[in-house]
């Protein structure tokens, strides 16, 4: 028989990524975000409810470990098949996971997890031994990682979590994970040059980026608890702030003052733009330490580039240097190339196969000996 529950009815399901707390209904805000749980039975369906202006939602399923599918979530409120016609004796894991990030530019966008309907039960499936954070830009969200080369419209379908590395690092190292990161967002500056919009301002908030009367009724701004605590923070920050050398002035709306990052006469990034960032870097480990007391710090970087690579190994540096942190580590990702490259001249699928094997490697060689 046919039982509709709400995830607060259905203890043994694990709620995954930031959320506020709420259950009923689980509103979804990162990407990466979502829920897994066991389930005995031959049917289960997801009721969402979701909207847009926009950029419409998209969601992928697995079952048992594999894809089962990757689609995109209609308007107002849905049921969709997860799974049927399966043994009712099996033991099947289900993850639903989120396919993009947070869209700022469309307050409407929402993703909520109503209830669970099924014909079977439930069960815990077992909590994951290692727990990974992951704070990044584009690269993180996944943008571009769907889609074919030349593909240049910035548009929902083509991020997924799916496809970028975090997903592959946490597959590799059975590790649960969580994901903040925001497409062109930086540590100093945006990808032009906005200084509003820049990670570390948001790190403490729940979902700080999202804007609008609804996520402001959904606590998206509320303080984030930092209650899930993570063994190890992968930050991957800079290739914005490099972005914004070659882009033109940004003007402070609230102030009329304009700030630009600036080349020399040479081409070169100007010293007093590098030290911005270096600046950004030591402040923004700082905060992370204080909010992961026991994580161990990787700054992973190089995948679009190393323009301003020895701006964030100087701010690792300064850092180090005045809190004595041994457990902070800097990890050169290699240059994605021209056949890696995905849709919107972001890193496609293989390139970041390629960037979750340093990384995962990185990880595991720096925490098996502490």
């Amino acid at each position: 028989m046919e039982r509709r529950q709400t995830l607060d009815q259905i203890p043994e399901l694990h709620v995954l990524g930031r959320t506020s707390g709420e259950r009923n209904p689980l509103t979804l805000f990162w990407t990466g975000s979502g829920f897994c749980v066991g389930f005995r039975g031959t049917e289960l369906w997801c009721e969402f409810t979701t909207d847009y202006s926009v950029h419409e939602q998209w969601i992928a399923v697995f079952v048992n470990g594999e894809m089962l599918s990757r689609q995109m979530l209609p308007k107002g409120t849905s049921r969709i098949c997860l799974l049927r016609n399966m043994q009712e004796e099996k033991d099947i894991e289900v993850l639903v996971l989120k396919e993009v990030q947070p869209m700022p530019a469309d307050e409407k966008a929402l993703l909520q997890v109503s209830a669970l309907i099924s014909d079977g039960t439930f069960f815990a499936l077992p909590e994951k031994a290692l727990r990974l954070e992951f704070i990044g830009d584009s690269i993180t969200s996944g943008e571009g990682s769907y889609g074919a080369k030349g593909e240049n419209d910035w548009i929902a379908q083509w991020f997924s979590t799916t496809h970028a590395y975090p997903f592959f690092v946490a597959k590799e190292l059975s590790a649960e994970y969580r994901i903040f990161s925001q497409s062109g967002y930086g540590v100093s500056c945006a990808w032009d040059n906005n200084r509003d919009n820049v990670i570390p301002a948001y790190y403490e908030q729940l979902c700080g980026v999202l804007t609008g009367a609804q996520n402001e009724a959904l606590s998206a701004k509320k303080p984030y608890d930092f209650a899930w605590q993570p063994d190890a923070v992968v930050i991957n920050l800079g290739t914005n702030d490099a972005c914004a050398f070659d882009q033109a002035p940004w003007k402070n709306p609230r102030t009329g003052e304009e700030f630009q990052m600036l080349r020399e006469s040479d081409g070169a990034p100007s010293m007093e733009s590098l030290a911005r960032i270096s600046s950004a870097v030591e402040s923004f480990l700082e905060l992370v330490r204080r909010k992961n007391p026991n994580a161990h710090l990787f700054w992973c970087f190089g995948l679009m580039g190393d323009l301003v690579t020895p701006a964030i190994k100087e701010g690792i540096r300064r850092y180090l240097y005045k809190s004595a942190d041994q457990k902070v580590t800097y990890v050169p990702i290699p240059q994605m190339t021209e056949e890696q490259m995905g849709a919107r001249f972001h890193p496609g699928v293989k390139a970041h196969k390629m960037a979750a094997d340093v990384i995962a490697k990185a990880i595991r060689e720096t925490l098996s000996a502490h």
